[in-house]
C-alpha cells in the first residue's frame, strides 16, 4: 500500500504546493535508516504542472462551528500560498456565518481572541448545504457530473495536477458522516480514488482528514503516488482546540490548529520540506 501513515502533519503540504522537486513514492515508511532516501523518492522526477484543493465540511448545525473553522483555515492557507479560488473547490455543509446563534454575525473565527475572519474576505463557497453529499463529493472527485454541472463545480485536474483532498467532520472506524444523515466509507474513498489515477486526474494526491479515527478511512487505499495523514489513529478520538465562551462552541480542532500554527511562518520563497520535518 502506497501510504505514509505516521503523523507526518502539514510540512507534506508545502511540499506539494510550494517546492517544485516530486517523485514518485516507492516503499512504505521505516525508522531510522530508509526515511531520508523515502521522502527524496516521492518527490523528484514529477511532472507536476498545476495544483488543485478539494476542501470538505461535511458536518451542519452550530456546534459544529469547528468544523466549519477548521476547512476555512485550510482554505485561507492554500490561498495565501498561491493557490487560485478557481482551483479550490470548497464545500461547507452549514453556513454558521449567518446563524441566529451566531452574535458576530457573517463571520467565522478560528481563535478565541477573533483576530481573523475567515469567513469575510473573498471566499467563494462551491457546494453548500444540501449540495455537500457523498454522491456529489465522489462526482467532484471522478468527473462524473451530471449534464448541467456548472465549471465552477468541477475539478479540472489532469495527469499533471498535484490534488490537496481535506476533510473534516464526524467519523468512526471507515467511515466520515456527512450532515448526520449518510456516510462515506473507507472503500469509497479508496475507490474513487483509483478512478481518479485511471483516468489521470493526478499525478500526486494528498490526503488529509481530521476527524475521529481519521486514518481508518486511508486504510484501504492502494493507488500510486498518495499521500495520507490525519488526526488520529484506528480506535482514537480527535478533539477539537479550545473554545470560545462569547460563542458558547469550540472553534477550532487540535490537528488543524497544530498545522495552520506551523503553516502561519510559510511563505511562497520558503524552503521547509517533509524531510525536514520527519529528521528534526
Amino acid at each position: 500500500m502506497k501510504l505514509l501513515q505516521k503523523y507526518i502533519y502539514f510540512f507534506s503540504f508545502i511540499l506539494f504546493f510550494i517546492n517544485t522537486c516530486y517523485s514518485e513514492y516507492s516503499s512504505g515508511f521505516h525508522f531510522p535508516n530508509e526515511k531520508e532516501e523515502i521522502i527524496d523518492g516521492f518527490f523528484s522526477k514529477s511532472r507536476h504542472t498545476n495544483n488543485w484543493a478539494v476542501l470538505v465540511d461535511t458536518s451542519r448545525y452550530w456546534f459544529n462551528y469547528r468544523h466549519i473553522a477548521n476547512v476555512l483555515s485550510i482554505y485561507r492557507t492554500v490561498k495565501r500560498l498561491g493557490i487560485p479560488d478557481s482551483n479550490i473547490i470548497l464545500m461547507l455543509a452549514d453556513d454558521v456565518a449567518c446563524n441566529p446563534r451566531n452574535q458576530f454575525q457573517a463571520t467565522v473565527y478560528n481563535n478565541a481572541e477573533r483576530k481573523i475572519d475567515l469567513y469575510g474576505d473573498n471566499i467563494e463557497v462551491d457546494y453548500r448545504g444540501y449540495e455537500v453529499t457523498v454522491e456529489n463529493f465522489i462526482r467532484l472527485l471522478t468527473d462524473r457530473h451530471l449534464p448541467d454541472t456548472p465549471r465552477s463545480k468541477r475539478l479540472l485536474s489532469d495527469d499533471r495536477s498535484n490534488v490537496l483532498v481535506y476533510m473534516t467532520g464526524h467519523g468512526g472506524e471507515e467511515f466520515l458522516k456527512f450532515q448526520d444523515t449518510e456516510e462515506i466509507s473507507s472503500y469509497d474513498v479508496a475507490d474513487a480514488f483509483e478512478q481518479m489515477w485511471e483516468k489521470r486526474r493526478y499525478n500526486e494526491l494528498l490526503f488529509m482528514i481530521d476527524t475521529c479515527q481519521a486514518s481508518s478511512m486511508f486504510s484501504r487505499v492502494y493507488s500510486p503516488n498518495i499521500l495520507a495523514t490525519g488526526s488520529s489513529l484506528t480506535g482514537q478520538n480527535s478533539y477539537s482546540h479550545h473554545l470560545d465562551p462569547e460563542l458558547g462552541v469550540s472553534v477550532i480542532d487540535r490537528f488543524t490548529y497544530y498545522n495552520l500554527e506551523t503553516l502561519e511562518y510559510v511563505t511562497l520563497k520558503s524552503q521547509k520540506t517533509l524531510q525536514y520535518l520527519v529528521i528534526n
